[in-house]
């Protein structure tokens, strides 16, 4: 989609903000990037995903499975072992996912630097602000 393009309708505009809204937060991406070789206990994905809370996860995978990107499945065991995996609508967000996690390997350390350029110059600003209000 060109910048240029109009959405046609706001149902279409609606659609697709909720669509970037569940695959655009926090975790969620992590989340499909760790099911792309397939299925995972909570466990693991839990221990995997960095600075992840168990209730967070919890919802994040809710969310996944109730928008049809992720399937949970219980076996019978004791203690239960709960698998969550990609379903096939899942299965398509791999490519744009995978395109994603090299788009941001390669520019990391150029966005790191931008920010660490900004405060610095932001920073001065602010000292120079804060002393003309005295």
């Amino acid at each position: 989609m060109s910048p240029s393009h109009k959405l046609e309708t706001h149902g279409s505009c609606l659609a697709i903000r909720e669509v970037f809204g569940r695959i655009g937060d926090k975790w969620s991406i992590l989340v499909i990037f760790m099911l792309t070789d397939g299925p995972k206990r909570f466990s693991h994905l839990k221990r995997s995903i960095d600075g992840i809370s168990q209730r967070m996860l919890t919802l994040t995978l809710r969310g996944l499975e109730r928008d049809g990107l992720v399937t949970r499945t219980v076996f019978p065991t004791v203690p239960p072992r709960v698998d969550y995996a990609l379903t096939t609508l899942g299965a398509t967000l791999i490519e744009p996912v995978h395109a994603l996690a090299e788009w941001a390997g390669m520019h990391a350390a150029e966005m790191q630097a931008s920010r660490e350029r900004f405060d610095a110059r932001d920073a001065g600003g602010a000292k120079r602000a804060g002393s003309d209000n005295r």
